[in-house]
Protein backbone atom coordinates (compact mmCIF):
# COMPACT_ATOMS: atom_id res chain seq x y z
CA UNK A 1 0.00 0.00 0.00
CA UNK A 2 1.20 3.44 -0.44
CA UNK A 3 1.72 5.49 2.86
CA UNK A 4 2.96 8.49 3.99
CA UNK A 5 5.97 7.45 4.27
CA UNK A 6 6.24 6.38 1.08
CA UNK A 7 5.72 9.41 -0.55
CA UNK A 8 8.19 11.25 1.89
CA UNK A 9 10.65 9.12 0.43
CA UNK A 10 9.91 10.01 -2.89
CA UNK A 11 10.38 13.77 -2.08
CA UNK A 12 13.98 12.95 -1.12
CA UNK A 13 14.50 11.01 -4.23
CA UNK A 14 13.21 13.31 -6.45
CA UNK A 15 15.08 16.60 -5.35
CA UNK A 16 17.04 16.14 -8.39
CA UNK A 17 14.63 15.31 -10.75
CA UNK A 18 11.46 17.91 -10.78
CA UNK A 19 11.56 21.53 -10.50
CA UNK A 20 9.87 23.51 -7.42
CA UNK A 21 6.06 24.86 -8.26
CA UNK A 22 4.93 27.06 -5.53
CA UNK A 23 1.71 28.31 -5.01
CA UNK A 24 0.16 30.84 -6.82
CA UNK A 25 -2.44 33.27 -6.01
CA UNK A 26 -5.57 33.56 -8.32
CA UNK A 27 -7.42 36.81 -9.48
CA UNK A 28 -11.04 36.55 -10.94
CA UNK A 29 -11.33 33.24 -11.78
CA UNK A 30 -13.74 31.96 -8.61
CA UNK A 31 -13.97 35.08 -6.56
CA UNK A 32 -16.20 33.20 -4.13
CA UNK A 33 -13.33 31.47 -2.85
CA UNK A 34 -9.80 32.61 -1.84
CA UNK A 35 -7.79 31.00 -4.93
CA UNK A 36 -4.82 29.26 -5.23
CA UNK A 37 -3.03 27.17 -8.17
CA UNK A 38 -0.55 24.29 -7.71
CA UNK A 39 1.18 24.89 -11.46
CA UNK A 40 2.79 21.46 -12.53
CA UNK A 41 2.12 23.09 -15.99
CA UNK A 42 5.28 24.80 -15.55
CA UNK A 43 7.16 21.48 -13.86
CA UNK A 44 9.72 19.90 -16.00
CA UNK A 45 7.99 18.31 -19.75
CA UNK A 46 4.86 20.69 -18.70
CA UNK A 47 2.89 18.19 -16.33
CA UNK A 48 3.65 16.71 -12.99
CA UNK A 49 3.77 13.19 -14.63
CA UNK A 50 7.25 13.85 -14.16
CA UNK A 51 7.33 12.63 -10.56
CA UNK A 52 5.70 9.67 -10.74
CA UNK A 53 7.94 8.11 -13.57
CA UNK A 54 10.69 9.68 -12.17
CA UNK A 55 10.52 7.78 -8.87
CA UNK A 56 9.19 4.67 -10.00
CA UNK A 57 12.61 4.37 -12.96
CA UNK A 58 15.11 5.72 -10.24
CA UNK A 59 13.17 2.43 -7.68
CA UNK A 60 14.18 0.10 -10.99
CA UNK A 61 16.78 -2.39 -10.23
CA UNK A 62 19.71 -2.48 -12.21
CA UNK A 63 18.02 -5.87 -13.97
CA UNK A 64 15.44 -3.53 -14.97
CA UNK A 65 16.99 -0.88 -16.10
CA UNK A 66 19.13 -3.08 -18.55
CA UNK A 67 15.99 -4.45 -20.38
CA UNK A 68 15.08 -0.79 -21.08
CA UNK A 69 11.21 0.59 -20.21
CA UNK A 70 8.42 0.81 -21.94
CA UNK A 71 5.26 2.76 -21.17
CA UNK A 72 2.12 3.79 -22.59
CA UNK A 73 0.34 7.06 -22.72
CA UNK A 74 -2.11 10.03 -23.63
CA UNK A 75 1.01 12.47 -24.21
CA UNK A 76 2.08 13.52 -20.81
CA UNK A 77 3.14 9.96 -19.01
CA UNK A 78 5.01 9.11 -21.82
CA UNK A 79 6.93 12.25 -22.13
CA UNK A 80 7.80 11.71 -18.15
CA UNK A 81 9.12 8.26 -18.61
CA UNK A 82 11.22 9.45 -21.94
CA UNK A 83 13.17 12.16 -19.57
CA UNK A 84 13.40 10.18 -16.69
CA UNK A 85 15.20 7.28 -18.71
CA UNK A 86 17.39 9.47 -20.59
CA UNK A 87 18.36 11.01 -17.12
CA UNK A 88 19.50 7.31 -16.24
CA UNK A 89 20.86 6.23 -19.31
CA UNK A 90 17.97 3.75 -20.13
CA UNK A 91 16.41 3.38 -23.67
CA UNK A 92 12.76 3.92 -23.47
CA UNK A 93 9.74 2.72 -25.75
CA UNK A 94 6.46 4.67 -25.65
CA UNK A 95 3.27 3.90 -26.98
CA UNK A 96 1.00 6.65 -27.87
CA UNK A 97 -2.68 6.65 -29.15
CA UNK A 98 -2.99 8.02 -32.39
CA UNK A 99 -4.69 10.34 -31.20
CA UNK A 100 -2.41 12.05 -29.17
CA UNK A 101 -1.70 15.48 -29.78
CA UNK A 102 1.28 15.50 -32.58
CA UNK A 103 3.28 18.36 -29.93
CA UNK A 104 3.09 15.53 -27.47
CA UNK A 105 4.39 12.70 -29.84
CA UNK A 106 7.69 15.35 -30.65
CA UNK A 107 8.17 15.96 -27.33
CA UNK A 108 8.36 12.40 -26.09
CA UNK A 109 11.11 11.64 -29.10
CA UNK A 110 12.81 14.67 -28.63
CA UNK A 111 13.44 13.37 -24.85
CA UNK A 112 14.86 10.48 -26.19
CA UNK A 113 12.68 8.27 -26.58
CA UNK A 114 11.63 5.62 -29.57
CA UNK A 115 7.96 6.13 -29.93
CA UNK A 116 5.07 3.59 -31.73
CA UNK A 117 1.59 5.17 -32.28
CA UNK A 118 -1.61 2.68 -32.30
CA UNK A 119 -4.99 3.30 -33.53
CA UNK A 120 -7.58 4.46 -30.92
CA UNK A 121 -7.45 6.31 -27.31
CA UNK A 122 -4.98 5.41 -24.34
CA UNK A 123 -6.40 1.93 -22.83
CA UNK A 124 -5.58 0.62 -26.92
CA UNK A 125 -1.98 2.22 -26.49
CA UNK A 126 -2.18 0.07 -23.11
CA UNK A 127 -2.93 -2.87 -24.44
CA UNK A 128 -0.52 -2.82 -26.78
CA UNK A 129 2.11 -2.23 -24.71
CA UNK A 130 1.70 -5.00 -22.35
CA UNK A 131 1.85 -7.39 -25.69
CA UNK A 132 5.09 -5.94 -26.36
CA UNK A 133 6.20 -5.83 -22.93
CA UNK A 134 5.56 -9.79 -23.23
CA UNK A 135 7.85 -10.09 -26.55
CA UNK A 136 10.51 -8.08 -26.17
CA UNK A 137 11.18 -7.97 -22.18
CA UNK A 138 10.89 -4.83 -21.43
CA UNK A 139 10.10 -2.82 -17.86
CA UNK A 140 6.39 -1.35 -17.67
CA UNK A 141 6.16 1.67 -16.17
CA UNK A 142 2.37 1.95 -15.58
CA UNK A 143 0.88 5.57 -15.91
CA UNK A 144 -0.96 5.51 -12.80
CA UNK A 145 -1.65 2.11 -11.07
CA UNK A 146 1.59 1.59 -9.31
CA UNK A 147 2.66 2.41 -5.90
CA UNK A 148 5.73 3.87 -6.93
CA UNK A 149 4.06 6.29 -9.76
CA UNK A 150 1.10 7.06 -7.09
CA UNK A 151 4.26 7.91 -4.01
CA UNK A 152 5.62 10.54 -6.75
CA UNK A 153 2.85 12.25 -7.52
CA UNK A 154 1.53 12.25 -3.83
CA UNK A 155 4.57 14.59 -3.41
CA UNK A 156 2.00 17.61 -4.73
CA UNK A 157 0.51 16.66 -1.60
CA UNK A 158 3.32 17.52 0.59
CA UNK A 159 4.34 20.28 -1.32
CA UNK A 160 1.11 22.16 -0.72
CA UNK A 161 0.62 21.31 2.91
CA UNK A 162 4.16 22.74 3.68
CA UNK A 163 3.40 25.80 1.76
CA UNK A 164 -0.33 26.13 2.76
CA UNK A 165 -1.20 23.99 6.26
CA UNK A 166 -4.47 26.10 6.90
CA UNK A 167 -5.71 25.02 3.25
CA UNK A 168 -9.73 23.88 3.48
CA UNK A 169 -9.36 22.41 0.05
CA UNK A 170 -7.71 20.87 -3.07
CA UNK A 171 -9.39 20.07 -6.31
CA UNK A 172 -7.44 17.77 -8.44
CA UNK A 173 -8.01 16.06 -12.30
CA UNK A 174 -8.63 12.44 -12.58
CA UNK A 175 -7.85 10.29 -15.39
CA UNK A 176 -6.83 6.97 -14.46
CA UNK A 177 -6.40 7.98 -10.33
CA UNK A 178 -3.12 8.41 -9.69
CA UNK A 179 -2.24 12.44 -9.16
CA UNK A 180 -5.65 11.99 -6.75
CA UNK A 181 -4.77 8.80 -4.80
CA UNK A 182 -1.00 10.32 -4.16
CA UNK A 183 -1.78 14.02 -3.26
CA UNK A 184 -4.82 12.54 -1.57
CA UNK A 185 -3.17 10.30 0.80
CA UNK A 186 -0.51 12.53 1.41
CA UNK A 187 -3.17 15.21 2.80
CA UNK A 188 -5.50 13.30 4.36
CA UNK A 189 -2.35 11.77 6.29
CA UNK A 190 -1.45 15.40 7.59
CA UNK A 191 -4.49 17.23 7.93
CA UNK A 192 -7.80 14.94 7.43
CA UNK A 193 -10.24 17.35 8.02
CA UNK A 194 -9.09 19.24 4.32
CA UNK A 195 -11.01 18.34 1.71
CA UNK A 196 -10.02 16.29 -1.54
CA UNK A 197 -12.28 16.72 -4.62
CA UNK A 198 -11.56 15.25 -7.98
CA UNK A 199 -13.12 16.59 -11.40
CA UNK A 200 -13.28 14.34 -14.64
CA UNK A 201 -14.83 15.21 -18.09
CA UNK A 202 -18.17 14.68 -18.98
CA UNK A 203 -16.85 12.86 -21.39
CA UNK A 204 -14.40 10.57 -19.31
CA UNK A 205 -16.29 9.78 -16.43
CA UNK A 206 -14.39 6.28 -15.72
CA UNK A 207 -13.75 7.11 -11.68
CA UNK A 208 -16.91 9.22 -10.98
CA UNK A 209 -19.18 6.22 -12.90
CA UNK A 210 -17.18 3.65 -10.84
CA UNK A 211 -17.39 5.51 -7.24
CA UNK A 212 -21.23 5.98 -7.80
CA UNK A 213 -21.78 2.18 -8.73
CA UNK A 214 -19.48 0.46 -6.29
CA UNK A 215 -17.30 -1.26 -8.90
CA UNK A 216 -14.28 -0.70 -12.07
CA UNK A 217 -15.91 -1.06 -15.52
CA UNK A 218 -14.64 0.17 -18.86
CA UNK A 219 -16.10 3.06 -20.67
CA UNK A 220 -17.31 1.61 -24.49
CA UNK A 221 -15.45 5.43 -25.63
CA UNK A 222 -14.59 8.22 -24.10
CA UNK A 223 -14.55 11.95 -25.94
CA UNK A 224 -13.00 15.23 -24.54
CA UNK A 225 -10.95 18.11 -25.39
CA UNK A 226 -9.27 17.23 -22.06
CA UNK A 227 -6.94 14.03 -23.54
CA UNK A 228 -4.74 13.53 -20.76
CA UNK A 229 -7.38 12.12 -18.28
CA UNK A 230 -9.68 10.46 -21.17
CA UNK A 231 -9.13 7.16 -19.75
CA UNK A 232 -11.46 4.31 -20.08
CA UNK A 233 -11.27 2.66 -17.04
CA UNK A 234 -9.61 3.38 -13.56
CA UNK A 235 -6.79 1.88 -12.08
CA UNK A 236 -7.10 -1.37 -9.29
CA UNK A 237 -4.93 0.35 -6.79
CA UNK A 238 -6.32 3.81 -7.54
CA UNK A 239 -9.79 3.22 -7.06
CA UNK A 240 -9.15 1.33 -3.80
CA UNK A 241 -7.51 5.10 -3.07
CA UNK A 242 -9.79 7.21 -4.33
CA UNK A 243 -13.05 5.25 -2.38
CA UNK A 244 -11.09 5.55 0.23
CA UNK A 245 -9.81 9.22 0.42
CA UNK A 246 -11.16 11.74 -1.42
CA UNK A 247 -14.51 13.42 -0.78
CA UNK A 248 -16.24 14.02 -3.64
CA UNK A 249 -16.25 13.84 -7.46
CA UNK A 250 -17.29 16.19 -9.91
CA UNK A 251 -17.51 16.42 -14.06
CA UNK A 252 -17.28 19.33 -15.87
CA UNK A 253 -18.25 19.74 -19.35
CA UNK A 254 -16.52 20.21 -22.92
CA UNK A 255 -17.94 24.66 -22.71
CA UNK A 256 -16.68 24.47 -18.88
CA UNK A 257 -13.07 23.13 -19.85
CA UNK A 258 -12.53 25.84 -22.52
CA UNK A 259 -13.97 28.86 -20.24
CA UNK A 260 -11.29 28.04 -17.93
CA UNK A 261 -8.43 27.54 -20.13
CA UNK A 262 -9.43 31.33 -21.63
CA UNK A 263 -9.65 32.63 -18.22
CA UNK A 264 -6.21 30.93 -17.14
CA UNK A 265 -4.84 32.71 -19.80
CA UNK A 266 -6.39 35.90 -19.62
CA UNK A 267 -6.47 36.56 -15.83
CA UNK A 268 -3.28 34.41 -15.01
CA UNK A 269 -0.87 34.77 -18.20
CA UNK A 270 -0.93 30.54 -17.36
CA UNK A 271 -1.50 28.09 -20.61
CA UNK A 272 -3.00 24.75 -19.32
CA UNK A 273 -4.08 21.76 -21.36
CA UNK A 274 -7.49 20.83 -20.93
CA UNK A 275 -7.04 17.84 -18.51
CA UNK A 276 -5.03 20.62 -16.42
CA UNK A 277 -7.59 23.52 -16.50
CA UNK A 278 -10.62 20.52 -15.19
CA UNK A 279 -9.63 21.77 -11.58
CA UNK A 280 -10.13 25.68 -12.04
CA UNK A 281 -13.57 24.57 -14.03
CA UNK A 282 -15.10 22.87 -10.92
CA UNK A 283 -13.99 25.88 -8.50
CA UNK A 284 -15.40 28.87 -11.84
CA UNK A 285 -18.42 26.61 -12.33
CA UNK A 286 -19.34 25.85 -8.31
CA UNK A 287 -18.87 21.95 -8.63
CA UNK A 288 -18.07 22.15 -5.15
CA UNK A 289 -19.34 23.89 -1.92
CA UNK A 290 -16.02 25.82 -1.54
CA UNK A 291 -17.42 29.23 -0.53
CA UNK A 292 -14.81 31.51 1.94
CA UNK A 293 -12.73 28.62 1.94
CA UNK A 294 -9.03 28.65 1.21
CA UNK A 295 -9.20 26.45 -1.99
CA UNK A 296 -6.16 24.74 -4.36
CA UNK A 297 -6.76 24.04 -8.05
CA UNK A 298 -4.14 22.00 -9.24
CA UNK A 299 -3.26 22.58 -12.98
CA UNK A 300 -1.94 19.22 -13.70
CA UNK A 301 -0.20 19.76 -16.97
CA UNK A 302 0.26 22.81 -19.86
CA UNK A 303 1.16 20.45 -23.33
CA UNK A 304 -1.72 21.76 -25.31
CA UNK A 305 -1.42 21.27 -28.80
CA UNK A 306 -1.51 25.02 -30.44
CA UNK A 307 -2.82 24.32 -33.67
CA UNK A 308 -6.33 23.09 -31.38
CA UNK A 309 -5.60 26.38 -29.01
CA UNK A 310 -7.60 28.88 -31.07
CA UNK A 311 -10.64 26.32 -31.78
CA UNK A 312 -10.49 26.17 -27.51
CA UNK A 313 -10.48 29.77 -26.83
CA UNK A 314 -12.86 30.75 -29.23
CA UNK A 315 -14.96 28.02 -27.81
CA UNK A 316 -14.33 29.40 -23.97
CA UNK A 317 -14.89 32.80 -25.96
CA UNK A 318 -18.84 31.43 -26.61
CA UNK A 319 -19.24 29.84 -22.96
CA UNK A 320 -18.41 32.61 -21.28
CA UNK A 321 -19.86 35.55 -23.01
CA UNK A 322 -17.44 37.14 -25.06
CA UNK A 323 -18.35 36.27 -27.96
CA UNK A 324 -22.19 35.41 -29.32
CA UNK A 325 -24.03 34.70 -33.09
CA UNK A 326 -27.06 36.50 -33.25
CA UNK A 327 -29.40 35.81 -36.16
CA UNK A 328 -32.62 38.59 -37.20
CA UNK A 329 -35.16 38.33 -39.23
CA UNK A 330 -35.00 42.16 -41.01
CA UNK A 331 -37.68 43.88 -44.02
CA UNK A 332 -35.31 43.67 -46.95
CA UNK A 333 -35.10 47.33 -47.25
CA UNK A 334 -31.69 49.90 -47.39
CA UNK A 335 -30.75 51.24 -43.96
CA UNK A 336 -31.42 47.62 -41.79
CA UNK A 337 -28.10 46.98 -41.52
CA UNK A 338 -26.65 50.45 -40.23
CA UNK A 339 -29.89 50.41 -37.93
CA UNK A 340 -28.31 47.33 -36.29
CA UNK A 341 -24.88 48.04 -36.37
CA UNK A 342 -25.94 51.47 -34.38
CA UNK A 343 -27.85 49.90 -31.68
CA UNK A 344 -25.07 47.25 -31.11
CA UNK A 345 -22.23 50.13 -31.54
CA UNK A 346 -24.33 51.98 -29.22
CA UNK A 347 -24.53 49.39 -26.30
CA UNK A 348 -20.48 48.64 -26.58
CA UNK A 349 -20.55 45.54 -28.69
CA UNK A 350 -18.22 45.09 -31.54
CA UNK A 351 -19.28 43.49 -34.31
CA UNK A 352 -17.19 41.14 -36.24
CA UNK A 353 -19.05 39.04 -38.93
CA UNK A 354 -21.95 39.58 -40.97
CA UNK A 355 -23.40 37.47 -43.15
CA UNK A 356 -26.78 38.18 -45.29
CA UNK A 357 -29.17 35.99 -46.46
CA UNK A 358 -32.08 36.87 -49.24
CA UNK A 359 -33.02 33.18 -49.78
CA UNK A 360 -34.33 32.41 -46.30
CA UNK A 361 -37.79 30.73 -45.32
CA UNK A 362 -39.08 34.15 -43.98
CA UNK A 363 -42.66 34.73 -42.60
CA UNK A 364 -42.41 37.75 -44.93
CA UNK A 365 -42.24 37.73 -48.82
CA UNK A 366 -39.68 40.60 -48.66
CA UNK A 367 -37.68 39.27 -45.97
CA UNK A 368 -34.10 38.50 -45.24
CA UNK A 369 -32.20 36.89 -42.63
CA UNK A 370 -28.83 38.94 -40.89
CA UNK A 371 -26.98 36.50 -39.10
CA UNK A 372 -24.05 38.65 -37.09
CA UNK A 373 -20.74 37.62 -34.86
CA UNK A 374 -20.31 39.98 -32.06
CA UNK A 375 -17.69 40.68 -29.68
CA UNK A 376 -19.49 41.38 -26.02
CA UNK A 377 -18.57 41.68 -22.23
CA UNK A 378 -20.47 38.95 -20.61
CA UNK A 379 -24.33 37.46 -20.88
CA UNK A 380 -25.65 40.70 -19.41
CA UNK A 381 -24.03 42.44 -21.83
CA UNK A 382 -25.59 40.10 -24.54
CA UNK A 383 -28.79 40.32 -23.18
CA UNK A 384 -28.84 44.33 -22.85
CA UNK A 385 -28.03 44.38 -27.19
CA UNK A 386 -30.82 41.86 -27.25
CA UNK A 387 -32.95 43.74 -25.35
CA UNK A 388 -32.17 47.11 -27.33
CA UNK A 389 -32.57 45.39 -30.96
CA UNK A 390 -36.01 44.31 -29.93
CA UNK A 391 -37.14 47.50 -28.81
CA UNK A 392 -36.39 49.09 -31.62
CA UNK A 393 -38.70 46.49 -33.85
CA UNK A 394 -36.00 43.39 -35.09
CA UNK A 395 -37.07 40.29 -34.60
CA UNK A 396 -34.54 37.78 -33.00
CA UNK A 397 -34.63 34.19 -34.11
Amino acid sequence: MVTIDKIFRASSVLKDIIRPTPLAKAYGLAPECDLYLKPENLQNTGSFKLRGSGYKIAMLSEEEKARGVIACSAGNHAQGVALAASKCGISSLICLPDSAPISKIEATKRYGAEVCLVPGVYDDAYRKALELKEEKGYTFVHPFDDEYVIAGQGTIGLEIMNEMSDVDAVIVPIGGGGLISGVACAIKSISPQVKVYGVQAVGAPSMYDAIRSGKRAALPRVSTIADGIAVKEPGAITYEMVKQYVDDIALVTEDEIAAAILALIEKQKMIAEGAGAVSVAAAMFHKFPIEGKKVVCLISGGNIDVTSLSRVIERGLMKSGRTSNLLLELVDKPGQLKDVSRIIADCGGNVTRVHHERNGNTESINGCYLRITMETKDYDHVQQITHALQAEGFKII
